[in-house]
């Protein structure tokens, strides 16, 4: 008997009824003879209408109690979930994050899994039961409740399927699968059959929601196959994993686009070491993750230090950016969140000439700006302004030819 774990997002638990047909998948799977864990989201905008509701309260609600109560979103659909199952005549059981021995570390409202110790879980699944976690959780080794991010749930159920060596890690959602673009900007996208962990994780970091990227990075650390596939329909879905064809006929795989940016500039900072130090230390002891990173070239020792974060962390980030550009002698510190970006993203990209050309020339002919631009082997990302992101996913879609079966 082999062991599979299957995470459902908000919208495949979003009421009572899906939940039902929820159960009825769950149950399709234990059929066929595999033992099934479940991650199970918050139905629909629960998280949304809990954060809503403590800023009613608190405009700036303890990170702590915060946590405590958005987990209770999880906790909700997983007992539902498991009352389902029971109606269905099957023995199954809610755990919280912390019953099922998820441990993180205390960084409230964006927490890391530290291990987990599934013995919980393991002993319900020798009682016969169907063991339904509570994902986007766990526990710190002071007992408080941690959430690990939007998407965490995703994370969860990567981490568990790797701590109890699971066949699989099924994650369904609303979509059918890993898609070459948003299918809501571009109708011409379409569905990957497979891709590999790498380029997954650049599509997740820049923009592609489909998929968490901590859990993306976990499934390569653990070599844990990822399906990623619709709940309300029966069609294959993606695979993630590491096997992939030596060469890739169209080598750009993929466009993801991100509207989640700003863009703070520290200007003219004197050009000595120690500077980019001391702006990026106070921002990583906040937890503020910083992305695009650019520097000018210095003429007569002055030069702009420019980088990215997400809009959510921009006022925070001001506010620590601001004292220390003033201590270091920088003229001012400005920022601009209605940018975002946009990226090409294939392995097949590396050592070969090009891409680069391409995607610049059909951001001009669309008369997109480009302010910023980042690179890896496998990635080229431009910061556009962001109403033009449509315009430039759409152009860069089809002067790849992503629509085209087989590419």
């Amino acid at each position: 008997m082999a062991l599979v774990v299957q995470k459902y997002g908000g919208s495949s638990v979003a009421d009572g009824e899906k939940i039902k047909n929820v159960a009825r998948r769950v149950v399709e799977a234990r059929e066929k003879g595999d033992e099934v864990v479940v991650v199970a989201s918050a139905m629909g905008d629960t998280t949304d209408e809990l954060i809503r509701l403590a800023r009613q309260v608190s405009p700036e609600p303890q990170e702590r109690e915060l946590d405590a109560l958005l987990s209770t979103g999880e906790i909700v659909s997983s007992t539902l979930l498991a009352m389902a199952l029971a109606n269905l005549g099957y023995k199954a059981v809610s755990l919280s994050g912390a019953q099922a021995g998820i441990e993180t570390d205390a960084s409230h409202s964006r927490a890391r899994i530290l291990r987990i110790e599934p013995k919980r879980v393991v002993e319900e699944l020798e009682r016969g039961n169907i063991v339904i976690v509570a994902g986007f959780q766990g526990i710190t080794q002071d007992m408080d409740i941690t959430t690990l991010g939007r998407g965490g749930s995703d994370t969860t159920a990567v981490a568990l399927a790797a701590s109890l060596k699971a066949k699989v890690c099924q994650i369904y959602t609303d979509v059918e699968g890993v898609y070459t673009a948003d299918p809501r900007l571009v109708p011409e996208a379409r569905r990957l059959e497979e891709i590999a962990y790498e380029e997954m994780l650049e599509l997740a970091t820049y923009g592609a929601k489909v998929m968490h990227a901590r859990a993306v990075e976990l499934g390569e650390v653990y070599n844990m196959p990822i399906l990623v596939a619709s709940s309300f329909s029966d069609k294959p879905g993606t695979i993630i994993h590491g096997g992939v064809s030596m060469e890739v006929r169209n080598r750009v795989r993929g466009i993801a686009h991100d509207v989640d940016v700003a863009k703070i500039t520290v200007v003219a900072v004197p050009d000595r070491p120690g500077i980019a130090s001391a702006i990026f230390e106070p921002l990583a002891k906040a937890n503020i993750s910083v992305d695009t990173i650019v520097q000018n070239a210095s003429i007569n020792n002055i030069t702009d230090l420019t980088f990215t974060v997400a809009r959510g962390d921009l006022d925070k980030a001001m506010s620590l950016a601001k004292p220390v550009a003033k201590s270091v002698g920088a003229r001012e510190c400005v920022s601009d969140s209605t940018l975002a970006k946009v990226s090409i993203i294939g392995t097949g990209m590396q050592h070969t000439p090009g891409y680069a050309a391409t995607m610049f020339r059909v951001l001009y002919e669309q008369g997109i700006n480009i302010q910023l631009i980042t690179t890896t082997e496998i990635r080229i990302t431009c910061i556009i302004a962001e109403d033009r992101v449509g315009d430039a996913v759409r152009a860069l879609h089809k002067a790849f030819e992503l629509e085209q079966a087989g590419m």
